[in-house]
């Protein structure tokens, strides 16, 4: 049930740097048909600095890392795609479904292909009101058992980001800022919170995963927190006026769990007049691009 395309086995065979990418982001959090053009423009960033990219996807019950066109389309455009989580993964593939791999899936299924480098949007994380509702992100616990280095734009802004940052802390994730002492916030370059770590070049997030590995601390993830340039981000202003007026468009339609971020991310879309859906793009590229050059680094 696991098929890895022989462009990714051959670079992982060679020690080549290779860096696996989500499908959610294709499936769920991006419009038709421009998604598919976006796919290929985050793996050709990955090629443009030196790395392979691996699409991380379920297809007709096959779990593939690297997509070829046909399969990247299946994802894209195919209707019926389920998102899948790591619980959701086995039961879709027993299935025969195809279905588009989280943060979470496509760590865990990175990891075990040997891949370790993982380029995505944003993290999800502690939901607001989570302290009377439990409702967390599956990433988090993903992010705790796999050795995998996340290259990412810190947490979706529409979370709790004081406590998605506790969450990561107990379950020993490491998290560190990218040219920043600052957790970005998806939109936002950043959140409000400090971080305690800071690394400055691809070679000194090399240098980290290598001593996590020579400490034997590596069973867990190390998230790479990259923001959107200040002049890059979507206003602040806007994007405060937007996060309030979608909360409580939830709230009013009773959406709840696993749909309050794709909800919440659409009404964004809508609201902010393309610039939540620019800033995602470009931070994705970004992110990739990033990924790829710590990849080439610790391939070295």
């Amino acid at each position: 049930m696991l098929s890895v395309a022989p462009e990714v086995a051959d670079a992982l065979a060679a020690g080549g740097p290779v860096v696996a990418l989500e499908s959610t982001i294709v499936s769920h959090g991006l419009p038709r048909p421009d998604n598919v053009r976006i796919a290929r423009e985050i793996e050709a960033a990955v090629r443009e600095e030196g790395a392979v990219p691996a699409t991380v996807a379920l297809v007709a019950g096959v779990v593939r890392v690297g997509l070829d066109d046909a399969g990247l389309e299946a994802i894209a455009l195919g209707d019926g795609v389920v998102k899948c989580s790591s619980r959701d993964l086995p039961i879709a593939a027993a299935r025969g479904a195809t279905g588009a791999t989280t943060v979470a899936s496509t760590a865990e299924v990175a990891a075990r292909a040997g891949i370790g480098l993982f380029a995505t949007g944003g993290l999800g994380g502690v939901h607001r009101e989570a302290a009377s509702t439990w409702d967390e992100s599956a990433d988090l616990v993903a992010l705790a058992r796999t050795p995998i280095c996340v290259v990412c734009a810190g947490v979706k802004s529409i979370l709790d980001v004081p406590a998605t940052l506790e969450r990561l802390e107990t379950l020993g994730v490491g998290v560190v800022g990218f040219g920043t002492d600052r957790f970005p916030g998806f939109y936002l370059s950043d959140s409000g919170f400090p971080l305690t770590w800071r690394l400055d070049s691809a070679q000194e997030v090399a240098d980290v995963l290598a001593a996590r590995a020579a400490l034997g601390l590596d069973h867990s993830a190390l998230v790479v927190a990259n923001p959107l340039p200040a002049g890059e981000q979507v206003d602040p202003a806007l994007h405060e006026r937007v996060l309030t007026e979608a909360l409580e468009a939830a709230a009013q339609a009773g959406v709840s769990g696993r749909d309050v971020t794709p909800f919440l991310l659409a009404r964004f879309h809508e609201r902010t007049g393309g610039e939540s859906l620019r800033a995602n793009v470009a931070l994705v590229l970004a992110n990739a691009r990033l990924a790829a050059r710590i990849a080439v680094a610790a391939a070295s």
